[in-house]
């Protein structure tokens, strides 16, 4: 077994959501989730298939946004990992819709950071162990950093 840290490619003000999933439907399921629950959403959606041809399957509502999907899921090559390339949204608007998509087993993580994924490769192909989602704490939030973030909560409109 060989490990190898492949890093995700995308602008810093696009968000990803790195997954798992189980059947080659996923790519439309995604989709329909995405559409249905932020109209006018731009993303781009690529999934690893694991067997048969074994491509890498696409969709998506923006070109950019899916040629890098796939991009990356092709560098990726894990059985059956999913990437969701966000443009004008948030992992927070569709995250919910996308793990109750059935084929979905599992999300790796959701953000907007510089994202490092873990692979194991052997004889038979390649699994995500795990990512890393950006930098190491430097560390513990003290009040003013506390009002900072409660104030930012409030100034985006996630918050009253």
């Amino acid at each position: 077994m060989e490990l190898k840290v492949i890093a995700i490619d995308k602008p810093d003000d696009v968000n990803l959501i790195l997954g798992q999933s189980h059947f080659i439907k996923t790519v439309e399921d995604i989709h329909e989730a995405l559409v249905t629950t932020v109209p006018g959403i731009k993303f781009g959606l690529a999934f690893c298939e694991s067997s048969g041809p074994s491509l890498v399957r696409w969709s998506g509502t923006d070109e950019q946004l899916t040629n890098l999907a796939k991009q990356n899921a092709f560098s990726l090559g894990a059985g059956h990992c999913f990437i969701v390339l966000l443009g004008n949204a948030y992992p927070i608007n569709v995250l919910n819709a996308i793990k109750a998509v059935p084929e979905v087993a599992r999300v790796y993580c959701a953000t907007a950071n510089r994202v490092e994924v873990i692979l194991a490769e052997t004889e038979q192909g390649r699994g995500i162990l795990g990512v890393i989602d950006g930098e190491r704490s430097k560390g513990i939030e003290g009040e003013p950093e506390r009002q900072q973030r409660y104030g930012l909560l409030r100034q985006i409109g996630y918050k009253l």
